[in-house]
Order: structure tokens, then C-alpha cells, then sequence
């Protein structure tokens, strides 16, 4: 089946994976790490991005992230995975790619997903084995969400925002949120929404953003019309 055009919405949420090729290591030892991190944070500011989460993996990258301009995302990821794989491939004196095609990516409804989402991504080294607490796995966002650690790269969302009036109760709610796993079905629903390119959101979400972008963001299941829903963004790319 042909892949759905990518879809890209100002200022709507996006989630990112970006694996390595074949499921290959793309982080050596900690240098590769903290280099990454030092050139996702220069682009995500140079390209107009907001980071709220991620997670870097062995063999593949998570980011939650909003952009601000048309095509940042896309801009972004072409800016940091070139200078990556230059540095990568130099000091393992290799050559050729690195990342396994293209970034993968879906957009989420802020309301009721993102905040799942944030946890689905900083709860992927715990689904791992790598840990036994999110707390203790050093490069994720959740030592900055949930403990109050500052980070150039970290942006918060409206929705993180609004989980207390002040720092401390925001982290302590946020650290209550994940008591619980993320639901085995929600975790489908979000896999099969990135590796397709779909929306992750109520059906009206969805909705809106096919009007939007005038692109499919669901299924191809058939199912009855919904409403008029207002309009998410103007930008596809």
C-alpha cells in the first residue's frame, strides 16, 4: 500500500520515532547521546520547534514536539540527522546511512491524548527492561517533567502547564500519572498511529485535521460522517 503523504499542522503536536537502520545501534556510549541531544536542541531552536518529551534508545529515537512554522519539522529532522550520521560515521570510521528512511510520525490531540503520550514515551525504557523506574533512565525528559531538572531542550506544553499553578505541584502531578501503565490498547492505537502516519485523537480531531489538510489521517475503515468540526491548521507538507 502507498504511504500516506506526511502531515504537517502549525502548532499542533506531533510524535516523531526515527530508528536506526535494521534496528542497528545508534548511540555507541554516552558521547553519542549528549551529541544528539546538543544538536536537537540547536535545531529545534533554529527551526522554530517546541521538544516537550522524549526518549533516546539504543537503536531509535522518540520525540513529542510542536512546531511553530510550516515544514519545522521536517526541516529539523533532515538538519539533525545529516550532521548525526557525519559525526556517527566519522568516529566509527564507517560510512553509508544510519537512520532506517525517513522519520515516522502522527499527530495528537492535546487534549485527551498528550499527556499518555508523554508517558508512553518516557515509560519506553521501562517496557524495555533497561530499568525498573522512568526516574532512573538518564536520557529521557522525565527527570525534567517529573523531578524539576533544567534542560535547554525542554519546552512545556500548554497541557503540562496546566497540571498545577506552580513548578513543584505540576512535577508532583505529573509524577502521579504514571502509577499506572499505559493501557495495552492505547499503546496499539499509538503504534499503529505512527507507523501509518495517522492522527491519535477523538474522531472530531481527526476530522478537523482531514478538512484541514484535506488528507486521510485515519483507517481506512468506513464509518458515518461526523459534524461540522472547526478547522486545526492550514500547513501540509
Amino acid at each position: 500500500m502507498a504511504r500516506l503523504p506526511r502531515i504537517q499542522l502549525t502548532d499542533i503536536p506531533q510524535h516523531i520515532i526515527q530508528r536506526g537502520n535494521n534496528r542497528n545501534l545508534c548511540f555507541a556510549d554516552e558521547q553519542d547521546f549528549a551529541a544528539y541531544a546538543h544538536w536537537l536542541t540547536e535545531y529545534s531552536v533554529k527551526h522554530y520547534v517546541d521538544i516537550h518529551a522524549w526518549v533516546f534508545m539504543t537503536n531509535h529515537v522518540h520525540l513529542l514536539c510542536t512546531p511553530r512554522k510550516s515544514n519545522a519539522i521536517s526541516l529539523m529532522m533532515q538538519s539533525l540527522g545529516r550532521r548525526y550520521v557525519q559525526y556517527f560515521n566519522y568516529k566509527y570510521r564507517r560510512s553509508g546511512t544510519l537512520w532506517e528512511g525517513r522519520f515516522k510520525s502522527c499527530l495528537i490531540e492535546d487534549v485527551s491524548y498528550l499527556l499518555q503520550v508523554y508517558k508512553y514515551i518516557e515509560l519506553n525504557p521501562v517496557r524495555a527492561n533497561m530499568v525498573a523506574e522512568p526516574s532512573e533512565y538518564f536520557w529521557s525528559s522525565y527527570q525534567i517533567n517529573a523531578l524539576g531538572k533544567q534542560s535547554e531542550l525542554c519546552t512545556p506544553h500548554p497541557v503540562y502547564i496546566e497540571l498545577g499553578t506552580n513548578s513543584l505541584v505540576r512535577q508532583e502531578t505529573y509524577q502521579s500519572l504514571f502509577k499506572y501503565q499505559v493501557a495495552p490498547k492505547l499503546i496499539e492505537d499509538i503504534r499503529v498511529s505512527l507507523n501509518k502516519g495517522l492522527a491519535l485523537g477523538s474522531e472530531c480531531f481527526k476530522s478537523e485535521v482531514e478538512q484541514s489538510s484535506g488528507r486521510r489521517v485515519r483507517g481506512a475503515k468506513l464509518g458515518r460522517p461526523l459534524g461540522s468540526c472547526k478547522k486545526v491548521g492550514s500547513d501540509t507538507h
